[in-house]
């Protein structure tokens, strides 16, 4: 299955960030849990966290060569926003 891009991403508060997809719908994805894996132990810095990034394409959030997070996680495990 093919899930869609990402069209934009925010860092909104304590490790949440706000994701939109080019579907146009909106997700709220948690990465508290992420926060047990050490690749992804920098994301503690807040100032970190708050300069995520969209990879070209839209396949993908990012904060730096080695911490990534796929559309396919964001969308399956983001909590939907009416």
């Amino acid at each position: 299955m093919q899930y869609p891009r990402i069209r934009s991403a925010k860092a909104i508060n304590n490790h949440v960030l706000l994701i939109e997809f080019e579907n146009h719908e909106r997700r709220k994805y948690d990465i508290t849990p992420l926060l047990e894996k050490e690749m992804f132990y920098p994301l503690k810095d807040s100032v970190l966290f708050k300069n995520v990034q969209i990879e070209k394409g839209g396949y993908a959030v990012y904060w730096n060569d080695e911490i990534d997070i796929s559309e396919h996680e964001l969308w399956v495990h983001g909590t939907p926003i009416p």
